[in-house]
């Protein structure tokens, strides 16, 4: 996004002189514009390059080392010079008169048909001009200020390459930088930059005055905490790039920008410390996005989660998302690998194990006895949301299986619908309720409260249709999926209760073993970007496991994570 709007210097100058030849030569240079001054810009380019890698030079700067680097070179700068000249196959050239300027936007662009579409033709120094911008995406006030600058502008003030005048001397804008592309003109527009056409110029100037609607950053609904920070990510991607490096202030800090998808164009942008995060494992998150071929990402991080990592029917997420700035902050100081995506408010965090998903920033809030604590509590809550139904209803149907001290465990009467139907049943409930509670306006949903636990728990019950121990123990294992830091991780410990209930039901103990063992071997089979998902349990790492099991004060958590494979596995000095 902006990070590509910075100003920079034009790459060759021979393309202003031969733009400059007069009025009476405009409209015959419109028919040839991609052939022979591009080749010259190659070549030049080209050139450049050779002469800036000069093995001669080298050697008197560097010794003869630097002289064999420079001759192994020779084939990248090949390579280099192909590519741009590949590129330059593509371009598509900007008309150089006004008129074929206005017509190719009624025709590709939706001039004159779509309302949001802003042109202004105004004349500045004797050089027609035209500004091009999308209404709503750009910020007015400073491109009135640049339009007031401009017309201060004299004939004489203007000199032969009127480009250049105007790049460096006469646009009172941050970043601006030259664009000889239509189609590279017409996204950035779109992307809400500005575009200033100069008639006679084979180049338009690119405003960076975007100005997008959006909201302010507030804690996140679904990640807050009783002492903390209290802003969270939005909408756009470039406060939320802001948000991390106000608490990351490092220079090793980079922000890699992509577009994705052939109509959307959506900005990706990958985060990373440069000296701590593995580069094999950038290399192949940013492989990944680049192949991603779709229409757009209307849905921004969800699809392009579900393009890169193809996981299949696999319902445990393989990446974590989180809404909160300091919490991606110390995922990069971990080694972890942040996606962003525009128009998304969540971050992806890569790549991620199960007891990530377990962990929440609360835990790191408090003392770290009362976060070991916490996270015990949280630990027993999932655990209870996985097993406690299941086992409960393995004792109902054997008797025999409870252990001495325990025998009160079971229904002292059963309902008119067998036991687990009345699960099924009481499982869908809750989802209904949670869905009915997602989509409730605010001042409803204590009516909604009130209506499912009064209407429908307590006459289900006294009706028969159910027993009170199916609702005691469905109310637990909710009240444990709530508990779950990672929605996604919650709603996959549903599906594998459903399926222990259903193994309980059918075959009993064998039922259980088999089905949490299959379970179990498929976690253990699964990877996050060729990182293994129960890590650090299998494979085991008796410090990493020690560290999830307690919340080790900050002084004693001296080494990063091995699962990332950091560049640096210290986080700081031993002699702190």
């Amino acid at each position: 996004m902006s990070a590509e709007l910075v100003s920079k210097e034009p790459q060759a100058q021979s393309n202003h002189q031969s733009s400059s030849g007069g009025s009476s030569k405009h409209a015959a240079a419109d028919t040839k514009e991609s052939a022979d001054p591009q080749q010259a810009r190659a070549d030049a380019s080209s050139g450049k390059a050779q002469q800036t890698r000069d093995p001669h030079r080298e050697d008197q700067k560097n010794g003869h080392h630097t002289a064999q680097k420079a001759s192994r070179a020779k084939p990248k700068q090949g390579q280099s010079s192909n590519a741009e000249q590949e590129e330059q196959k593509h371009k598509v050239p900007i008309p150089q008169r006004v008129e074929p300027f206005l017509k190719k936007l009624e025709t590709e662009a939706g001039y004159k048909t779509s309302f949001d579409i802003v042109v202004r033709e105004m004349t500045f120094g004797d050089t027609r001009t035209v500004l091009f911008f999308m209404n709503g995406l750009a910020k007015d006030t400073v491109l009135t200020d640049v339009l007031t600058r401009l017309t201060y502008l004299q004939p004489d003030n203007m000199s032969t390459d009127a480009l250049h005048s105007f790049l460096h001397h006469y646009v009172p804008a941050v970043q601006v930088k030259p664009v000889d592309d239509w189609n590279d003109m017409l996204l950035e527009v779109l992307a809400g930059a500005s575009a200033l056409f100069l008639e006679g110029q084979r180049s338009a100037l690119i405003i960076d005055a975007k100005s997008f609607p959006s909201r302010g950053p507030e804690e996140p609904s679904l990640e807050r905490v009783v002492r903390g920070a209290r802003d969270g990510f939005v909408e756009t991607m470039l406060v939320n790039v802001s948000l991390v490096r106000r608490r990351l202030r490092d220079p090793q800090l980079r922000y890699e920008i992509m577009r994705i998808g052939e109509r959307t164009k959506t900005d990706v942008c990958i985060a990373y410390i440069d000296d701590i995060a593995d580069t094999e494992l950038v290399e192949s998150i940013r492989d990944k996005i680049k192949q991603v071929k779709l229409d757009g990402l209307p849905l921004a991080d969800k699809q392009l989660e579900e393009a890169t990592v193809k996981r299949g029917w696999n319902p445990y997420p393989l990446v974590r998302y989180s809404e909160r700035p300091d919490v991606v902050a110390a995922h990069l100081l971990e080694g972890s690998v942040a996606v962003f995506v525009d128009t998304s408010p969540s971050v992806m965090m890569l790549p991620t194990t199960f007891f990530d998903l377990v962990q929440h920033a609360e835990e790191n809030r408090q003392t770290p006895f009362m976060g070991t604590y916490l996270r015990w509590v949280r630990f027993i809550g999932i655990v209870a949301s996985l097993f406690l139904l299941p086992i409960w209803f393995l004792f109902v149907l054997q008797p025999d299986l409870k252990p001495p001290g325990l025998e009160f465990l079971g229904p002292t009467k059963t309902g008119k619908i067998p036991m687990v139907v009345q699960f099924l049943i009481a499982e869908l409930g809750v989802d209904l309720l949670r869905m009915a509670a997602v989509h409730t306006p605010t001042p409803l949903a204590t009516a909604m409260s009130l209506i499912a636990a009064i209407l429908i728990g307590d006459i289900a019950v006294s009706t028969g249709l159910f027993i009170n121990e199916v609702i005691l123990y469905m109310a637990v294992a909710a009240i444990g999926m709530f508990a779950t830091p990672s929605y996604e991780l919650g709603l996959a410990n549903r599906i594998v209760r459903l399926l222990l209930i259903v193994s309980v039901w059918a075959f009993k103990v064998p039922g259980f073993v088999i089905a949490t063992t299959v379970v179990m071997l498929m976690l253990t089979m699964t990877r996050s970007f060729n990182r293994p998902y129960m890590w650090p349990l299998i494979p085991f790492d008796l410090k990493a496991v020690i560290n999830i099991i307690i919340r080790p004060p900050v002084l004693y958590n001296r080494t990063r994570p091995n699962l990332q494979r950091p560049k640096q596995r210290d986080k700081m000095p031993r002699n702190n």
